[in-house]
């Protein structure tokens, strides 16, 4: 009796151990994981006690080790009620720890004395208990009851997540049929005199084991599933190939050669015997790797395959409708999970948009109110390792039934793009380190394939509206066009009418003006003939600008006819050259011109150049300042003929010269010199030179005047002479 229990005693010490080491290097930061250690070093003092006093035959050692038992059995209600807490997620203060190990200091204070065990025999057996043992029990009726209430308290919560409800349920489980037991052994039979349970007590640890093992396995409590699995499949393997070469040596040596010192037919049986063993070692290995992952990894999958085919997804495609549906049907179908959802916030250029691999009901204003910790950069929010049960994330996540809620960070510190979520597995099992780095890379490589399609859309808008907007532009621009264009016909009908009506009585007035100057209507003083000749030329210039209108309206309809025939080219500057002298002396200008001999006749349209010329010299005078010169000059060449007109008046500033024949365009500075200007006479001046085969002459400097002209090539305007 004492053997078996003692191998028990030292199984489960051995257990203790492994599964403290297990808990320290999955997660040893965790606060639940802290505790839990904290628990099964208690049980492991407790189990270690028994197992030391029931090997000394020395009444005294054996007596001391069993007074020691009582500081793990003090222990372990106190540290399954400070673990109840941390797993619960309630706040463990320094004050709430003090008052309650209260209770448990005191029951460790009596461990050397007779309060706690009066008397033992060897082997620490017939313990007698003390009074301290009373109060040992009230400790675990009391710590394991309150901590067994609220476990069950929180698996009825309607708040509780199913999978946490579970993980209660195997704690809960494990918990009774630990400590139930080990309180009867060691607590409640020694008090009726059955000394011989407290050997057992404390392999009702093994439960515990089990329990726990179940919790890791089936709901991540600890992420040793790899550890455990590989373990069971080597011990399996080991034990099946021993077992089956034990058996199979000595089994047919007995049978088939009895006993006594090898032969050489046992030693070529041992032979076979061992190659059947190495043979062997590599598909048993396999069969038992494969029975063990059923086992512990229903939800295995390879890894870098669901990378690769997220990638083609990523690659492929450019919509991020497709994008999303495609990603969370092949995430949800390979981690076998209830649902994944996507929920990305909207932009300037989008809306808000949510794909799922199964619809269910989420609340995406709470989600995406979720605030990362790393700014800018991806993060994975799991619901079960939130410790705070009242934490606003965990709340959110709790509520729409959220395990695993990835933050997918805008690159180069652009903000929350939304959220990758993923409901709980389909099997129950937690999701492990496994499928949280992996969820971490997918989550990197969609944020820049999410932004890409969200930019996409957002220049496939941009261009739509701006095309719309274009059309619609397009459209008042036409209509606008169309507005102008009758404006414009009714403007030159209002010009070729004004033009047609004034052009009458302004040749009256000029016939008449002329009539009196030279003397028809009697004798005129010198005063006289100074006025009416200011008269008569300021009745000229209405006449040529009147004709510069007509001439616009005839370009718009059609109607500007080129009349060429000989001209006297040099006669007609002359002519008007003596109408402008007069103007000239008034301004106290120096006008100059020499008619050159034997010019010959050119075929041009004589009213039409006779404007050209009266514009090019009136300009001149008018934008030369008093006491200019203005010279004008008529030259035959060797190709071409050449008229000039030169002042060292205002100039045309370089900025508006490419402007200056353009219709009704004047220069600043000559708008300043000349206000009531009409900007048609450089315009018509250049329709007509080239509408005759010539071309315009101009260069200005600001400030020290203008060159205008035209020149002809000879061969076409030299008139045949009869």
């Amino acid at each position: 009796m004492l053997l078996v229990a003692n191998l028990l005693l030292g199984f489960n010490i051995l257990l203790a151990i492994l599964m403290a080491g297990l808990i320290i290097i999955s997660n040893h930061k965790k606060r639940t994981n802290q505790t839990l250690v904290l628990f099964i070093v208690a049980v492991f003092l407790w189990t270690l006690s028994n197992l030391l006093s029931n090997l000394y035959a020395d009444i005294a050692t054996s007596l001391f080790f069993a007074r020691s038992t009582i500081i793990g059995a003090a222990l372990i209600p106190l540290t399954f009620f400070i673990f109840t807490k941390s797993f619960l997620g309630e706040s463990l203060t320094a004050k709430n720890l003090i008052l309650s190990s209260f209770f448990p200091i005191l029951i460790l204070l009596t461990a050397p004395t007779e309060l706690n065990i009066k008397s033992v025999e060897a082997y620490g057996f017939n313990s007698v208990p003390g009074l301290a043992y009373y109060a040992l029990l009230l400790e675990l009726v009391l710590y394991i009851g309150i901590s067994l209430k609220k476990l069950y308290r929180r698996s009825k919560s309607t708040t509780t997540s199913s999978m946490q409800k579970s993980q209660i349920q195997y704690i809960f489980t494990g918990m009774v049929v630990s400590v139930v037991p080990a309180a009867i052994a060691n607590a409640f039979l020694p008090l009726l005199g059955y000394n011989w349970a407290v050997y057992f007590g404390p392999s009702t640890f093994s439960f515990l084991v089990v329990f726990t093992t179940l919790a890791i396995v089936k709901h991540g409590l600890l992420d040793i599933r790899l550890i455990v699995a590989r373990s069971l499949g080597y011990i399996f393997t080991l034990t099946t190939l021993v077992g089956a070469y034990v058996l199979a040596i000595f089994g047919l040596s007995s049978s088939f050669l009895g006993t006594g010192n090898l032969t050489g037919t046992q030693q070529i049986l041992y032979i076979i015997a061992t190659l059947i063993f190495g043979f062997s070692l590599s598909p048993l290995k396999r069969f038992f790797d494969k029975l063990t992952n059923r086992l512990f990894y229903r939800d295995a999958y390879d890894a870098q395959e669901l990378l690769d085919k997220l990638n083609k997804v990523l690659v492929g495609n450019i919509d991020l409708d497709i994008i999303l549906k495609q990603t969370s049907d092949l995430v949800a179908t390979t981690l076998k999970a209830e649902y994944v959802a996507f929920i990305i916030r909207e932009t300037e250029g989008t809306s808000r948009r949510a794909s799922f691999s199964k619809l269910v009901n989420l609340n995406a204003d709470d989600i995406l109110a979720l605030k990362a910790q790393k700014k800018g950069k991806t993060e994975l929010f799991v619901a079960d390792e939130i410790e705070n049960d009242r934490d606003k994330q965990k709340e959110v996540m709790n509520a729409n039934n959220i395990a695993i809620a990835a933050h997918l960070a805008g690159t180069g510190g652009t903000g929350n793009t939304g959220y990758l979520l993923l409901g709980p597995k389909q099997s129950g099992n937690p999701y492990n380190k496994q499928d949280l780095q992996v969820l971490d890379i997918i989550a990197n490589e969609l944020v820049i394939a999410i932004q890409n399609a969200l930019r996409f859309e957002e220049i496939e808008t941009f261009n739509i509206t701006l095309q719309e907007k274009v059309d619609e532009a397009t459209r008042q621009l036409r209509r606008t066009n169309e507005k102008l264009k009758e404006i414009d016909e009714t403007k030159d009908e209002f010009i070729s009418m004004a033009s047609h009506q004034l052009r009458t009585p302004l040749t009256s007035v000029k016939g008449y003006v002329s009539m009196v100057v030279e003397g028809d209507a009697g004798k005129i003083t010198k005063q006289q003939k100074e006025l009416l000749d200011q008269a008569f030329a300021s009745s000229q210039r209405m006449v040529y600008l009147i004709a510069d209108l007509l001439n616009v309206s005839r370009l718009k309809t059609g109607k500007f006819i080129i009349e060429n025939k000989p001209t006297p080219l040099a006669d007609v500057i002359e002519t008007e050259m003596q109408q402008l002298q007069d103007m000239a002396n008034t301004k106290e200008q120096t006008l100059t011109y020499v008619k050159p001999k034997d010019f010959p006749d050119l075929n041009l349209d004589e009213t039409k150049i006779r404007q050209v010329i009266m514009n090019f010299t009136d300009n001149a005078l008018h934008y030369t300042p008093a006491g200019g010169h203005i010279a004008v000059n008529l030259e035959e060449k060797a190709d071409s003929i050449e008229f000039t007109v030169v002042d060292d008046g205002l100039g045309v500033p370089k900025s508006e010269q490419h402007h200056l024949f353009g219709k009704f365009y004047r220069a600043g500075n000559a708008k300043k010199a000349r206000p009531d200007g009409t900007g048609l006479g450089l315009f018509m001046a250049k329709k007509v030179i080239v509408a005759q085969g010539g071309a315009v002459i101009f260069k200005s400097e600001e400030g020290k005047g203008s060159t205008f002209g035209f020149t002809f090539p000879k061969k076409t305007v030299l008139a045949k002479k009869k």
